[in-house]
């Protein structure tokens, strides 16, 4: 691989904020200075997805829901594929691990989301990672493949364009924790690996793996140095000013 894709730097608010601390904010993302080629997310809380496709109006930013299901109908609380794309967004996040975690999200459910949204259109930033007792345990690699593998078997080759995968080992979420470099890029080589034998070497070459996991302005620059980590997928440090900088680090 001879040169990175186009780097991806995604923010997920998750369930924060209200809608003048994001009218704040997004007035910062607006008036920021990007000079380089990269793809910015901002994911909100679905019920203020309206108001950041109103205010955001920077022309590197698109904005992608944090969760969906296939199908509309009788499933109180959830929001569906074809309401994301009636409201105009085209990317959506998939199988977060604290869907996982709370919501009972398991690798077959994750994969056939990523499927279903795939094939309806919508792009999607499909995440995986282990825990701390995987990795205690050495299992880092046949935890992250798995998850891998469960998306991957549902997908065509040509599918791959639509989806970005997000690493985040699930001991570095908002623990202040970060896997160092050499573990980032270790698990990252892992992923674009399985990639290239498993679907094929133009779409291990083409596909953006972002790494999160308590990433700030401050390591961002050298995480992002890693051979094969093509971005982010930032928490926290997405609600603050600061995530400009992060952005900035992606060159």
């Amino acid at each position: 691989m001879s040169s990175k894709p186009t780097p991806m730097v995604a923010a997920n608010w998750k369930c924060n904020g209200t809608q003048a601390s994001h009218k704040e904010l997004l007035a910062v993302f607006n008036a920021a200075e990007i000079k380089h080629e990269v793809e910015c997310i901002i994911s909100p809380p679905s019920i203020h997805i309206p108001l950041v496709l109103e205010t955001l109006k920077h022309p590197k930013f698109a904005v992608a829901a944090q969760n969906c299901i296939p199908k509309g109908g009788a499933f109180t609380g959830e929001v569906s594929i074809d309401i994301l794309k009636d409201m105009g967004l085209g990317w959506t996040i998939i199988g977060h691990s604290e869907r996982r975690q709370y919501n009972g999200e398991t690798n077959e459910i994750v994969g056939a989301k990523v499927d279903a949204c795939v094939s309806s259109g919508l792009n999607v930033i499909a995440c995986i990672g282990e825990s701390l007792r995987d990795r205690e345990d050495g299992r880092t690699a046949a935890v992250v493949l798995s998850q891998l593998a469960a998306i991957g078997q549902r997908l065509r080759p040509e599918q791959w364009s639509k989806v970005v995968i997000a690493y985040e080992p699930v001991w570095a979420i908002g623990t202040g924790k970060v896997a160092t470099t050499e573990q980032a890029q270790e698990v990252h080589a892992i992923i674009r690996k399985w990639l290239g034998d498993n679907v094929s070497k133009e779409v291990a070459a083409s596909t953006r793996i972002l790494y999160g996991g308590s990433v700030t302005a401050a390591n961002a620059v050298d995480l992002y140095q890693c051979r094969d980590i093509n971005g982010f997928l930032v928490g926290g440090a997405s609600l603050k000013p600061d995530f400009v900088k992060i952005i900035n680090a992606s060159q």
